[in-house]
């Protein structure tokens, strides 16, 4: 290609075994709206959800997943919170919720909570951190530490990874292999 394309991500989809109960838990408690659902050419059923009026749809479910497959094909699907208050509080609840797995973790450059849904696929919320760090480096955490003291273990661990480096200068080392590969 000579000429850059323009392309940002739009939405993923999941096949489902129980449309209602995954509907259920993604707008009970991620707070996805349905913005419309119907019937695919095959006859079954599809929900079109979204967390922002911009967007008809940056999810979508669909039945056809067969109940006796024995594992997920989904790598993981990731969701950005607003704040480190409410990823505490999305972990506190998912208690309450018919999950699994659910683990607090350091990315080094994200602060994630991972979790099995309902169905078993795996579920990312996350926060960004000040820091790059070269993945993968998964690294549990205790949320419930203080602000600072958990701020102050998670860059203390990064730190220690050949290649840290605050996150503005790899967004800036990333925006510069992004334009030498868009200009060959």
């Amino acid at each position: 290609m000579t000429q850059p394309i323009s392309i940002t991500f739009s939405h993923v989809g999941v096949y489902v075994t129980n449309l209602d109960r995954m509907v259920d838990f993604y707008t009970r408690f991620l707070g996805f709206v349905v913005s419309d659902r119907g019937k695919t050419s095959g006859g079954g059923g599809i929900v079109f959800l979204t967390r922002d009026a911009k967007e008809h749809h940056q999810f979508v479910l669909a039945t056809g997943r067969p109940a006796d497959v024995p594992f997920n094909v989904v790598n993981q699907i990731s969701f950005r919170v607003d704040s480190l208050s409410t990823l505490r509080q999305l972990h506190a609840a998912l208690k309450n919720e018919p999950v699994t797995e659910i683990k607090p973790i350091s990315h080094g450059n994200a602060l994630s909570v991972y979790f099995l849904d309902p169905e078993g696929n795996r579920i990312e919320l996350l926060i960004d951190t000040p820091w790059y760090v070269p993945q993968p480096m998964r690294v549990p955490v205790d949320l419930s530490l203080p602000d600072a003291q958990l701020w102050a273990s998670i860059e203390e661990r990064a730190r220690t990874v050949p290649g840290f480096k605050p996150r503005a200068e790899w967004q800036a080392a990333m925006a510069d292999k992004l334009a030498r590969a868009h200009a060959a």
